[in-house]
């Protein structure tokens, strides 16, 4: 989880959803995630809420995310939601976070990375890092949309509800058409 803390509610769905489909989820919040407390509630509570889904400690340091690679610890890293700005880090390989770190210490093993984007500036800025990494092997997105087209005109968020489809796409190393949808 990346620091779009409003989509932290849909996201927090579908862990649900995904722990009870049967998968074995390990929590991962960026530095900023775990200890940034806003206006969609404290980080503790966050915190606590993924530990309480998972059953698991969530690792937020790059030294938490570093062995999941090496050690194979998954078979598919979501990161849900996946801001503009990790998305540039992802893009060019900036491994300055536990979120970047876990995806790197993934990919390094071959394995797919699924993303969940939520960005301000997804048409803006963090369009080109959007190409870039539908262009990157491993790489694979949950379908995106405009959510305010009119007061966000460069906005785009995934549709979270499509997170579970996604995860089983990547999983057979295919990327769930159409990745932009209206």
């Amino acid at each position: 989880m990346c620091g779009s803390f409003c989509t932290f509610s849909k996201a927090f769905e579908q862990m649900e959803k995904l722990v009870r489909d049967g998968y074995d989820v390990i929590p991962i919040m960026s530095q900023n995630a775990c200890a940034t407390d806003t206006r969609f509630g404290k980080a503790a509570d966050m915190v606590q809420r993924a530990e309480t889904i998972t059953g698991k400690r969530v690792l937020c340091t790059s030294v938490d995310t570093e062995p999941i690679g090496p050690k194979k610890l998954c078979d598919l890293l979501l990161i849900a939601p996946c801001t503009g700005n990790t998305l540039a880090k992802l893009a060019l390989g900036v491994t300055d976070t536990s979120v970047t770190m876990a995806a790197k210490s993934h990919l390094r093993v071959l394995r797919p990375v699924l993303l969940c984007p939520a960005t301000n500036d997804a048409l803006g800025a963090s369009a080109q890092n959007i190409g870039r990494l539908l262009n990157t092997k491993n790489i694979f997105f949950v379908p995106m949309r405009q959510d305010d087209p009119v007061k966000k005109p460069h906005s785009l968020v995934a549709d979270f509800d499509r997170i579970p489809a996604c995860v089983r796409a990547a999983l057979d190393g295919r990327q769930v058409q159409p990745v932009f949808i209206g």
